[in-house]
């Protein structure tokens, strides 16, 4: 079967008229999902049925509870079936077929700072959260509902303990951090979809547990935040954490698929960041504790799906970045209270090509500090801490879903000042950390693998 990387490289000539409006529409519509190389589909009964009647209807009517929007005006009926016939003819038999730009062992020379990319650890399914302890052992949680500890070159069997997850579509296991006094305290905040054993484990929304590690096996677990309501999506959780220097937790609940529903009311915890104490009581001083029927834990509204959280480490404020819909990816400087404007105003259009609005401003509704478009799909953000990188320095590293490269932003008070890709062609980044040893630490999937930077020369 040939797969679409191969079809990308033949001359055009030699494709015909529709395979070529069907790779065109794929990558305009649909590849900020899928994937350029359409590595991200997962098995699906309709790859091996023997007609395109199931994938001309996904795309048609789309998925709602999977945020798939549909076509059906946008393509014309031609146009569905070559776009299904496209998609079920490119569906790679290697999934992992994307080939770094980077070699690992090789120098690589980025504008300011030489680097060397090392392996760290392979054959991982989609790494999502990473957390060094502090005797330099490493803590992986995928988002298939695995959690791993790697130790002297090894992968731990899965840690046992954790609770029920939703694990479909962006659900899963999520993201990981530690106390600021774990050494005393042992405490880890795990992030994950949650089931409501209420509507029979069909519906779900982001939660945060914390628990100790006691060998392979996570004790006194406590579920100090759950989001409310729980709904039938599958997509938009959220969620990054982080600890201010003051011992509050931060992270953001996307709107959970449903923005008309839920960022600009303060009844719910869906298109907000929260902020809580780290035993999940709630901050006397947050912004809404005394407004009427919000939600205590809230800091901030008009949010879409934030995958990165991060506080500056020399002003300790809060950034965080977010998806945005076809265009308008957001990095924003949080402050507490303020309204972020989704879906009021956006620099992004629908998956479709249809308008969601046309404002990109509105009085009472913050600008965010820099946006992407077309969107890079931003996951997972840190601000570079330690002198590992002298020509680094506080500059904040944003990884790419959607182009698969490290974004390195150099920042200047509340000004975005320059940015650089690193890593080009590395796979899907989908986390970015600095270990105990002051070195950039990345994540990706498809393959899912860990990979850090060593400095080298420029001193």
């Amino acid at each position: 079967m040939m797969g679409l990387m191969s079809l990308k490289n033949e001359p055009s000539a030699s494709r015909s008229s529709e395979e070529n409006s069907a790779a065109l529409n794929y990558q305009t519509y649909c590849a900020g999902c899928h994937g350029d190389n359409l590595e991200k589909f997962t098995a699906k009964k309709w790859m091996d049925e023997p007609d395109n009647a199931s994938v001309i209807n996904s795309i048609k009517l789309g998925i709602e509870s999977e945020g798939m929007p549909a076509f059906q005006n946008t393509f014309s009926d031609s146009e569905l079936e070559e776009l299904a016939a496209y998609v079920k003819k490119g569906i790679p038999d290697d999934r992992s077929s994307l080939k770094p730009a980077v070699k690992a062992g090789e120098v690589t020379k980025s504008e300011v700072q030489d680097f060397i990319v090392e392996t760290v650890v392979t054959g991982l399914d989609v790494p999502w959260g990473l957390v060094f302890l502090p005797d330099g052992d490493l803590l992986i949680s995928e988002r298939a509902g695995t959690l791993h500890r790697f130790s002297k070159g090894k992968l731990s069997l899965p840690i046992q303990g954790l609770p029920p997850i939703k694990a479909k579509g962006q659900g899963g296991l999520l993201d990981l951090c530690l106390h600021p006094d774990y050494a005393k305290n042992g405490w880890i905040y795990i992030a994950y979809s949650a089931l409501n054993p209420e509507k029979g484990n069909s519906n779900s929304n982001t939660a945060i547990m914390r628990a100790k590690l006691d060998g392979n096996k996570l004790v006194d677990q406590q579920v100090i935040f759950t989001g409310d309501p729980f709904t039938d999506r599958s997509h938009h959780y959220g969620c990054k954490l982080a600890f201010d220097d003051k011992g509050h937790l931060f992270f953001g609940i996307g709107d959970r698929g449903q923005h008309f529903d839920f960022p600009q009311k303060l009844d719910n915890a869906n298109g907000k960041m929260h902020r809580i104490n780290d035993d999940g009581s709630i901050p006397k001083d947050n912004p809404f504790v005394n407004t009427k029927g919000a939600i205590a834990s809230i800091y901030s509204y008009g949010h879409r799906n934030q995958q990165g959280t991060s506080i500056h480490p020399q002003t300790g404020e809060l950034w965080v970045s977010e998806h945005g819909p076809k265009g308008g990816d957001e990095l924003n400087l949080v402050e507490p209270g303020k309204n972020y404007g989704w879906p009021v105003i956006s620099y992004g259009i629908n998956y479709n090509g249809t308008i969601l609005t046309e404002l990109t401003e509105k009085e009472g509704m913050e600008q965010p500090v820099h946006y992407w478009t077309p969107s890079i799909a931003p996951c997972g953000m840190t601000f570079l801490t330690g002198d590992k990188y002298k020509k680094w320095q506080n500059n904040l590293f944003i990884g790419s879903l959607r182009f698969e490269y490290l974004e390195r932003v150099v920042i200047n008070g509340h000004s975005v000042m320059h940015t650089e890709k690193l890593l080009e062609g590395i796979g899907r980044v989908r986390n970015v950390v600095v270990g105990n040893d002051g070195l950039i630490y990345v994540a990706t999937e498809n393959p899912g693998k860990i990979v850090r930077l060593v400095p080298v020369g420029r001193e």
